[in-house]
């Protein structure tokens, strides 16, 4: 008879694991994004003169 008590066991900790993996790497993303330099906005302003004249 199998060991259900020890498959459970196993899944429940390969689960684990793979949890703890998952929360690691969206910490490490979230601090990759808070250190990342601010992007450059420059403002573009639209003619609308320009684009009648024409």
């Amino acid at each position: 008879m199998p060991d259900y008590k020890e498959m459970y066991l196993k899944l429940f900790r390969v689960s684990e694991k793979a949890i703890n993996l998952l929360i690691d790497a969206q910490r490490e993303c979230e601090e990759m994004y808070l250190n990342a330099p601010e992007p450059e906005i420059e403002v573009l302003f639209h003619k609308e003169n320009d684009a009648e004249e024409k």
